[in-house]
């Protein structure tokens, strides 16, 4: 980002804002200048998409180290993502499907998304669409947390997969 200071600013008129923030209006480029010189502050152009552009009166020092500090706060709270994934069988037990959907349950609370596949082979791959989307669901309903599909039941070379995440709108 490009940010103009002091004589680098070309607009002819400016919106001035203090150090305090306070709005002091409309001036000529050389009038706001000569109000910087006299503060012994510096001219800075944020905004200067504006009608007219915005520029505040304050120490480009002190500027930049907030709009640093602003920056890495923002980055911070960004959490990264990832796609989990669960394979279950036709034939897997109860248990192991309590395990796996305990696991997604700890997931989805992270704010991960989770990627189910049941996993086909052999003769498998050609049992009925029904019967498949039911073993599917056991899992589905063990999971305590609220979740969404993001993405519908679809085949894969390997059998079938849906992918859900955490669904914000439901109270828990």
């Amino acid at each position: 980002m490009n940010i103009r200071i002091n004589s680098r600013i070309r607009a002819q008129e400016l919106r001035l804002i203090d150090e305090e923030g306070q709005n002091l209006g409309v001036f000529p480029l050389e009038e706001a200048m000569k109000m910087a010189v006299e503060r012994n502050v510096d001219l800075i152009e944020i905004s200067p998409n504006a009608k007219p552009p915005i520029a505040k009166l304050m120490d480009y020092g002190k500027w930049q180290y907030a709009e640093n500090k602003k920056q890495k706060k923002a980055k911070a709270g960004a959490k990264p993502t990832e796609t989990k994934s669960i394979q279950v069988k036709p034939g897997t037990s109860e248990n192991d499907l309590e395990m796996k959907a305990k696991a997604a349950s700890k997931w989805l609370k992270e704010g991960h998304r989770i990627k189910v596949e049941l996993y086909l082979q052999g003769r498998s791959k050609y049992m009925q669409e029904d019967f498949l989307k039911e073993r599917l669901n056991r899992v589905l309903n063990l999971i305590t947390e609220n979740f969404k599909v993001a993405e519908p039941l679809k085949k894969i070379p390997k059998g079938m997969m849906l992918t859900i995440e955490k669904d914000t709108k439901k109270p828990q």
